[in-house]
């Protein structure tokens, strides 16, 4: 299991302005940053390794035919959570992006498991490749359900946020470089290059494809 390092947990959260902008140069960005969930007190989580955009004019994006209860939070403020449940039993977290009233988000795919994963295995009892390698199994080990949808990630006093890593560029260096590839377990618009990995983890949740050079 990935050693536990509280003592050394990053607790500064990346600011709303970095959340501001294309879902597109979002999923790029938040890429060795940390996915973190407080649980009694104690933090758990660990650097996001895969994501993928959801954009605005994108038939596969929630939002494309408009605003519905479902969807509310991705036309709220940016860098708040939105979370939906799947296949009436998965939920996914997304990190919602653009201007208010602007409608794209960041599906978090996979994170490495480098905080507290003990409180991880309590939540999802599995073998440690697949704690948290998938959005549903990174909810689960993670404590994420739709009683998050909408909570604040800028906001350090969340139970749920994204924080700033100060070794992301030796995270880089480690895991990346960074790897493009079509979306994964969707049918519209599978095709769209928006899947970004750190290509070296072992905690993404689909072996690799990458896009071709042009």
């Amino acid at each position: 299991m990935t050693k536990d390092m509280d003592a050394e947990i990053p607790l500064k959260t990346l600011p709303r302005s970095f959340y501001n902008r294309s879902a597109l140069d979002v999923a790029r960005g938040l890429l060795g940053h940390c996915l973190l969930r407080r649980i009694c007190g104690a933090w758990t989580g660990g650097p996001i390794v895969e994501t993928e955009a959801y954009l605005r004019d994108d038939p596969a994006c929630h939002a494309s035919r408009g605003r519905s209860k479902r969807n509310e939070t991705m036309f709220g403020p940016p860098g708040h959570a939105y979370v939906y449940l799947i296949y009436g039993m998965y939920y996914c977290v997304n990190a919602v992006c653009m201007p208010e009233g602007v409608a794209e988000a960041v599906l978090i795919r996979a994170i490495e498991p480098r905080f507290a994963p003990k409180l991880m295995l309590e939540n999802r009892n599995a073998a440690e490749k697949n704690l948290s390698n998938g959005p549903g199994k990174l909810c689960s080990a993670l404590a994420i359900n739709r009683r998050l949808n909408g909570i604040d990630l800028c906001d350090p006093a969340s139970t749920l946020i994204v924080a700033r890593d100060t070794n992301r560029p030796a995270l880089s260096r480690v895991l990346g470089p960074m790897a493009v590839t079509p979306r994964i377990g969707i049918t519209k618009a599978a095709h769209l290059p928006l899947r970004f990995c750190l290509k070296r983890s072992r905690f993404l949740s689909r072996p690799i494809r990458e896009i071709p050079p042009a």
